[in-house]
């Protein structure tokens, strides 16, 4: 607070698990959230926007995190009742709607028209499918000056703002040198600056060099 720093408070994992991976509450793999799971998911969003609604150093409020495997319609119907009580304790907290994984970035435009002071968080990484395993250093970087920012060119045209909740300078490319992250870097960079909310690196602090933000910059290869 005393340096202007804000926080979201962002439910990260849920019970049944939202997309199976073993960072959303599930050990084995399988992915049960769904309607049946909604009251339970909306009374901790309750708890948490009680507790948290109206502090100073509130940011946002973000429903839940990555969704992908799970039915658009439950979905939407838990981020509006989700949207409905933390607009209980404060009416002008932004809440943040991740994007599905598995989905269109533009796939809940039309929803989140109906709502104020509403974020869409989308998650950037050229890693995780097959597509960047042959890519060299130009082609990633040509990745996020065409594809990444026509992408979040779409997203942000809604009335919602736009967040780029995840990025990191990574990706498949063996023995890149460092100035070849420093130029990937600074692509992703003027790319994800566009963003109307922002973005968040993940993470600040990481055992992997290059996912600390903190190294990156200390070491020269990222400059904010």
């Amino acid at each position: 607070r005393n340096h202007g720093i804000k926080v979201i408070v962002d439910l990260h994992a849920l019970e049944a698990s939202q997309n199976g991976n073993d960072h959303s509450g599930t050990r084995d793999g399988f992915i049960e959230w769904g309607d049946s799971y909604i009251p339970q998911t909306v009374s901790v969003i309750d708890f948490l926007a009680k507790r948290y609604g109206n502090k100073p150093s509130l940011g946002g409020i973000e429903l839940m995190n990555e969704p992908q495997g799970v039915n658009l319609d439950s979905l939407k119907k838990y981020y509006k009742a989700a949207y409905d009580v933390v607009r209980q304790y404060n009416p002008n907290a932004y809440v943040i709607m991740s994007n599905p994984l598995d989905a269109d970035s533009k796939v809940l435009l039309s929803f989140v028209s109906g709502f104020t002071k509403v974020v869409l968080d989308v998650h950037y990484y050229n890693l995780f499918s097959d597509k960047f395993t042959n890519m060299n250093v130009q082609q990633n970087i040509d990745y996020i000056y065409n594809e990444r920012a026509s992408d979040l060119s779409g997203v942000s045209s809604s009335n919602a703002l736009s967040f780029v909740g995840e990025w990191v300078d990574e990706w498949l490319v063996q023995g890149a040198s460092k100035q070849d992250y420093q130029r990937y870097g600074q692509a992703q960079l003027d790319v994800y600056s566009r963003a109307t909310f922002g973005w968040a690196y993940w993470s600040y602090k990481c055992q992997y060099n290059h996912w600390s933000l903190k190294w990156m910059i200390e070491n020269g290869y990222i400059k904010l």
